[in-house]
């Protein structure tokens, strides 16, 4: 599996339904875009959280260099027309 995917497979892991964008400009610093109904309510920092624990050992491995997050409610998404 290669890193995009490893990424994207731990994230639909732990977030069931997520909407999930990854951009990989380089093979080694990524982007994530998660839309995700589980992040109703919470700060921004706990749904990074959300995202960044199942990726933890992949995060500290010399496969993903950098992730960048933006994590959107449906609602909020809806409101950018993502």
């Amino acid at each position: 599996m290669n890193p995009r995917q490893e990424i994207e497979h731990c994230i639909s892991q732990a977030l069931p339904g997520a909407r999930i964008v990854i951009d990989d400009p380089d093979g080694r610093h990524f982007h994530a875009l998660v839309i995700a109904s589980q992040f109703e309510g919470l700060p921004l920092l706990k749904r990074h959280r959300l995202v960044t624990a199942p990726l933890k050992e992949a995060l500290g491995s010399d496969r993903i260099h950098a992730l960048g997050l933006r994590t959107l409610t449906p609602g909020e998404a809806a409101l950018e027309n993502l």
